[in-house]
């Protein structure tokens, strides 16, 4: 089970954090995982994504201000830069972090 402080520790150790909220009751969760992660796999090899399921650990979910899922939130050494909810595809996500991503890894 995931803690706050093991997310936290996540967060400051990479460089390249997805975090991805849903719960098990959300079908528009599990249709829209496997294509995000395997898109974030594929094109950003060294994001680490952790999966949130906001019916276990609620307190997760609140100390991030997550209320609708599934909601995406993306973070660059350390600092929240991309937070998407509800509705969004897999290619607006990508392309969103294509960019900086790229100028993190030529760095």
């Amino acid at each position: 089970m995931q803690t706050l402080d093991s997310l936290t520790q996540t967060l400051h150790t990479n460089d390249a954090v997805m975090l991805y909220f849903s719960a098990p009751t959300c079908n528009v969760c599990h249709a829209l995982k496997p294509k995000l992660v395997e898109a974030i796999r594929t094109e950003f090899p060294t994001f680490v994504i952790e999966s949130i399921d906001i019916s276990e650990t609620p307190e997760i979910a609140s100390h991030f201000s997550v209320f609708a899922i599934p909601t995406v939130l993306i973070f660059f050494q350390g600092r929240e830069f991309l937070r998407k909810s509800r509705h969004m595809s897999v290619s607006e996500v990508t392309d969103a972090i294509a960019r900086p991503y790229n100028l993190m890894v030529e760095s």
